[in-house]
């Protein structure tokens, strides 16, 4: 369930609160007049469902409550009302299935920006990776994975491309890329220092590597992986599952990769170095073509549900 609050200028409150009041999925409907400074007007505040909530916040902007007024939504996590669990039972579909668009565009709209946050987590990722490809130790790789941010960019490119924001896309694009090369020219460094320490050499990734070495041969599998990996990651993000770890199965097809990519860069083992890119390569398009998919699926979904349960009128 979301709050919402409303601002309404005097002359849309009616209208507003009419709109509010038809909706079977919205309840605690409360309305204080005049009670808003900036903007100035009347205060609408309420609760509804998720599967209502798509809904609701689409028809307040199409009368233009958001730029003659402003609408703010906050999850609640408890919920006690009978009233509350009415509107639930009224409102068509699951709620846990539930999406609300403008609430991914916001939530992945955070993900686009090129911090230095996120350029580190994703280099000690990589580096993490880098050295469980030499010591053949999945354990660092998972390690590695946890650790990588790349799945808010991905989604958010999704997202971008879906409701077809150049500006979305191309942030996107930019932390994706200079993340990942960042990421690489770090490992590259990296394992250099190591190697002149003593600590790693060249001979251990030229060694048997069974449990590591599905990172630089790509096959069939990599592409269903990726595909996999793509549409559990919008799910999660779209019905708020845990993202974070989904974050992880993201990660087991993008950040192993560009690890092997630097290591075997690094070392000058460019037929290695070129399968872990095309590895690379194969995840990331496989990962952003199953999220539009997903998100074309859930559309598709909840469009043909709401015509079929097509609230009567008011009036």
């Amino acid at each position: 369930m979301l709050h919402l609050r409303v601002i309404a200028p005097v002359d849309r409150s009616t209208e507003v609160v009419d709109l509010l009041s038809a909706e079977a999925g919205v309840t605690h409907l409360a309305v204080l007049p005049g009670a808003a400074r900036q903007p100035p007007g009347d205060l609408i505040l309420c609760d509804v469902v998720r599967e209502s909530a798509d809904r609701v916040l689409r028809e307040l902007q199409r009368i233009g409550v958001d730029t003659s007024g402003g609408i703010a939504a906050d999850d609640v996590e408890l919920t006690i009302s009978a009233s509350a669990d009415r509107a639930a039972e009224k409102a068509p579909g699951s709620g846990a299935d539930a999406v609300v668009w403008d609430e991914i565009a916001a939530k992945t709209g955070e993900q686009t920006e090129l911090s230095g946050t996120y350029l580190v987590l994703l280099v000690v990722a990589t580096m993490i990776a880098g050295i469980g490809v030499l010591l053949d130790q999945p354990i660092l790789i998972v390690g590695a994975m946890v650790v990588g941010p790349e799945f808010g960019p991905l989604a958010a490119l999704c997202v971008a491309l879906w409701r077809r924001r150049l500006d979305g896309i191309g942030k996107s694009v930019q932390a994706l890329t200079v993340g990942f090369l960042a990421a690489m020219v770090a490992t590259v460094l990296s394992t250099w220092a190591l190697t002149a320490a003593g600590l790693v050499n060249e001979e251990m990734l030229l060694a048997a590597r069974p449990l590591t070495d599905f990172i630089w041969r790509p096959d069939a599998l990599s592409w269903v992986v990726g595909l996999l990996a793509g549409v559990a990651g919008m799910l999660s993000l779209t019905s708020k599952k845990s993202g974070s770890l989904v974050g992880v199965l993201i990660s087991v097809t993008t950040v192993p990769a560009a690890a092997n990519v630097a290591v075997a860069a690094a070392y000058g083992v460019w037929d290695e170095a070129g399968g872990s890119a095309l590895q690379l390569v194969i995840n990331l398009s496989a990962i952003v073509l199953a999220g539009l998919l997903t998100l074309l699926v859930q559309q598709a979904w909840w469009w043909n549900l709401a015509r079929r349960t097509r609230r009567p009128a008011a009036g």
